[in-house]
């Protein structure tokens, strides 16, 4: 028989939040894979656990190099309890590899819920929550954050950010540049420590706010674009945002449907504005080139008048 695989959340700040069930889980499992076994000491400490099994660390670096010791493990039968420093395993933590092989190779998985930093904030900023995305970490360079920004501006769904404390007035800054400075939007510090707040406002505001500076674990919260009904957008501005989507990585249908989607217009007009503007580029390199052929030519002529006049 295989073993299994539990993906266990941890608390994200209080330790009285752990659920239950990890206690028992920590103290029975055959393998504890840990994203730092240091803070793993510290929360069996605190939760009067003893573990029994053995402890390995699984965490950015060593994630692709240990996933296949912990399958082998799985296949020969153990229990293999999977925990990061805060919240649910995979949710921007270690963890996807693993349970992608594990599933791969029939083994079952598992969870133990526990705290969410993006359930928790989403609840308390006071957004919409009807319908939400998760958008994780932004990129670090100020270029590359703009560009994945700008393809969600359109977005209508209430967006949940993490962000790192050194980085957040720029990305505040960044997001009132891209989304507006009206936007509405909230900043959850320290969710469920001793000193959480939850900053609402507009992201300009906001952004002013953060230029003091802020500490500790943050979780951002953006209102959706507002739905103003379908966008009357001319075929540049089509083509543009289908441009766009694709040097993010997305295939030119893909990004077709989705601009389509988003401006509420059949792919076609889409798919039609696309072609054009690529004949039309093709039409423009091919003139140029004919141009600067003709031009070279003429000035070949004269060089010939010249010379025979000489």
């Amino acid at each position: 028989m295989t073993g299994t695989l539990v993906l266990a959340g941890t608390p994200i700040g209080d330790v009285a939040d752990a659920p239950p069930r990890l206690a028992a889980e920590l103290g029975s499992a055959d393998v504890v894979a840990a994203e730092d076994t240091r803070r793993l000491r510290r929360l069996t400490q605190a939760l009067g656990v003893h573990t029994t099994g053995r402890v390995v660390s699984y965490f950015e670096g060593n994630e692709s190099a240990r996933t296949p010791e912990l399958v082998e493990a799985l296949t020969g039968g153990a229990r293999v309890l999977l925990v990061t420093d805060a919240g649910m395993p995979s949710v921007s933590d270690p963890g996807y590899r693993l349970v992608a092989a594990a599933v791969e190779q029939g083994i079952r998985v598992t969870a133990v819920p526990g705290p969410s930093a993006v359930l928790t904030a989403l609840a308390l900023s006071a957004l919409p929550v009807d319908r939400f995305c998760f958008e994780g970490f932004l990129p670090r360079k100020a270029g590359e954050r703009l560009g994945r920004l700008r393809e969600v501006a359109d977005e209508r769904r209430t967006m949940v950010f993490f962000e790192a404390p050194h980085r957040l007035d720029d990305t505040l800054a960044a997001m009132a540049e891209v989304f507006g400075a009206d936007r509405r939007a909230a900043v959850c510090r320290e969710l469920t420590k001793t000193y959480e707040e939850v900053k609402r406002g507009p992201l300009g505001e906001l952004a002013a706010w953060a230029a003091e500076g802020v500490r500790g674990e943050i979780t951002v919260v953006v209102e959706g674009a507002p739905d103003t009904g379908p966008e009357e957008l001319d075929a540049e501005e089509l083509v543009r945002r289908v441009r766009v989507r694709e040097e993010a990585g997305e295939r030119r249908k893909e990004a077709i449907a989705a601009v389509a989607a988003a401006a509420g217009l059949p792919k076609r007009e889409v798919f039609d504005a696309v072609v054009e503007a690529k004949n039309a580029a093709k039409g423009a390199g091919k003139g140029a080139a004919k141009g600067a052929g003709k031009g070279a030519a003429e000035d070949a002529e004269k060089g010939g008048a010249r010379n025979g006049s000489a």
